[in-house]
């Protein structure tokens, strides 16, 4: 029995190692860290966007195919001539990170496909600069609300990508080129305004500093006419004579003649 299963058993494992051989490059799959797969199954379903496949080794029908996608955060460079809302012509270097949502490549695929960077990230951030741009004037774009147009082109991007599966993770604007004379203008008002800015700064704080002697005058002008109103003659004799006391209780040889001095204040004579 053993000797007539044994040319079987030949067979197959032979059948085995040719299907092996011919079809284990379509079966056989390893992913790398920062790659994600789905299967399309031609003869079943079709695009199984359910099943992501993650990093390992995975097996899969030969008749089958897996497609990969690096998931990996991505940069790309892009520099474009945009209008602002003056129709001048600006040219603008942006940068962006992102990447695809890890469990969502099955619908990024179905729609866009391997290349959804040149498809949909591009030209989504490209409309977004245009539109966000067109709504500020160049001097705004390139100095004062540089910030603030950055984060409007980042949010209006980030939005529609969100929607079809990709996440933005940054945007950032890093140059923005006028035409010479354009830029010469606005340093020139930006230096001019700096310059008005500086004056009203001095003009301020000598107008704080007059203003704090005023206070200061008044205090003292309003001391001394307190102090002018509060003293009486009765008041400048009772000084005198108690002064006159503690002079006669000196040492000294002295005269004090009381009562003819000015006022009749005591007179002080002899003081050495």
């Amino acid at each position: 029995m053993n000797s007539k299963l044994s040319p079987i058993l030949i067979v197959i494992i032979v059948a085995a190692g040719l299907f092996v051989f011919f079809f284990g490059s379509r079966m056989f799959w390893t992913l790398q860290p920062g790659e994600r797969a789905i299967v399309f199954k031609p003869y079943t379903i079709g695009l199984d966007k359910s099943s992501v496949y993650g990093a390992g080794f995975h097996v899969i029908a030969p008749w089958n195919k897996m497609i990969i996608y690096d998931v990996m955060e991505k940069t790309r460079e892009e520099t474009m001539a945009v209008l602002d809302k003056n129709s001048l012509s600006i040219s603008m270097d942006v940068s962006i990170r992102f990447n695809p949502i890890y469990n969502k490549i099955g619908d990024l695929h179905e729609t866009f496909g391997i290349d959804y960077s040149n498809v949909l990230v591009i030209p989504e951030v490209r409309s977004a600069v245009r539109s966000v741009t067109g709504r500020y004037t160049a001097e705004e774009i390139f100095s004062t609300k540089r910030m603030e147009v950055e984060n409007a082109i980042k949010d209006e991007t980030a939005l529609i990508l969100k929607e079809n599966d990709i996440d933005l993770r940054a945007l950032l604007i890093r140059s923005i080129t006028l035409p010479q004379q354009i830029k010469e203008a606005i340093e020139n008002k930006l230096k001019q305004e700096q310059e008005a800015l500086a004056y009203k700064f001095k003009l301020d704080k000598e107008r704080s500093e007059a203003e704090r002697m005023r206070i200061e005058a008044e205090g003292i002008a309003k001391y001394n006419q307190i102090l002018s109103s509060s003293i009486t003659d009765r008041i400048l004799q009772q000084k005198g004579i108690d002064a006159t006391l503690k002079l006669a209780e000196s040492p000294n040889a002295k005269v004090i003649v009381i009562g003819s001095g000015e006022d009749g204040l005591p007179l002080i004579l002899g003081n050495q």
